[in-house]
């Protein structure tokens, strides 16, 4: 517990800097889609929601779910700007997150039926749900849950349940790692063309001037708490995956240490219909490092 503590004292120190503007990236060039498209709200269960939609409104439209501590100004604009030349992209903040109102939920179970709440209350027949992380926690558990509404399922770096067993450890060595950004160690591998394609992400991440607020140190804790505890909690018969009847992409990096890249082969050999991509030199964020393939992929996946 002391431990857990620790990390997330620095996390919640990075986080508070990068709200300040004191970590920074090179911005580049203005982008258009995610970096300027207004926040909308919508309620849905008492909840408020903040959330920006973007690109094609005809077809099902694909909802992205965010990693652990993340607000959509996380997002790639590569990654959403690229889905959204052929789909209608929605990235949206789950309760207490960004500007959504409510308390952020320290458990996996109740983000899911909040983040369904968010999708019902859109109002479309069907939806496609691309999860990144523990985006990806909450993409299963909505997918098994409620296999009308969920079309098509992504997965990317992410983890069968139970399947976090290195999860404190890499995150204990992201936050001493003498980096300007943690999202560096964990999301990239160290090789030079993989920490040149960070900078890039970062790069492009921080473009748009008008961003949520940073989490705060509670809500940071309830995010950690239903990270590990997801995470930690057996599933031995795999029977949250094997409920799961909806075609699977599940995309990862060959050198995942957060959530090992054996826990994508998991999920590939356990969900019913899934297929599997694996991209070289690649950890964590595989969507960062190569986002035209990714976009590629999925554009292909979902048509």
């Amino acid at each position: 517990m002391n431990r857990l503590k620790s990390i997330l004292g620095k996390a919640f120190i990075l986080h508070s800097l990068l709200s300040l503007g004191v970590v920074e990236a090179n911005a580049g060039g203005a982008h258009a889609g995610l970096a300027t498209a207004p926040n909308q709200t919508i309620a849905a269960n008492g909840i408020q929601f903040s959330y920006r939609s973007i690109g094609n409104q005809s077809g099902t439209p694909i909802v992205l779910l965010q990693h652990f501590t993340g607000t959509m100004d996380y997002w790639d604009p590569a990654v959403v700007d690229g889905l959204a030349k052929t789909h209608q992209v929605i990235v949206f903040n789950n309760t207490g997150m960004g500007h959504s109102s409510g308390k952020v939920a320290d458990n996996i179970e109740q983000m899911s039926t909040d983040a369904y709440g968010f999708i019902d209350a859109l109002g479309y027949r069907q939806v496609d749900l691309l999860g990144f992380s523990m985006g990806g926690f909450i993409a299963q558990e909505l997918a098994a849950a409620h296999p009308d509404k969920i079309r098509k399922v992504v997965l990317v770096g992410t983890s069968n349940k139970g399947g976090g067993e290195h999860l404190m450890k890499v995150l204990g060595e992201a936050f001493s790692q003498n980096m300007p950004d943690p999202r560096l160690y964990l999301f990239f591998t160290q090789t030079a063309a993989s920490q040149q394609a960070g900078q890039a992400f970062l790069a492009r991440s921080s473009v748009r001037k008008e961003r949520d607020p940073e989490i705060s140190k509670d809500d940071m804790n309830a995010h950690a708490k239903a990270l590990i505890t997801w995470a930690n909690t057996p599933d031995t018969e795999f029977s949250l995956l094997q409920a799961i009847k909806q075609p699977v992409m599940i995309v990862q990096g060959s050198h995942d240490e957060m959530l090992i890249t054996d826990n994508s082969i998991t999920l590939y050999k356990h969900l019913p219909n899934a297929q599997l991509v694996l991209y070289p030199d690649a950890a964590h964020g595989s969507l960062f490092q190569y986002p035209a393939d990714v976009v590629a992929k999925v554009n292909q996946f979902l048509n």
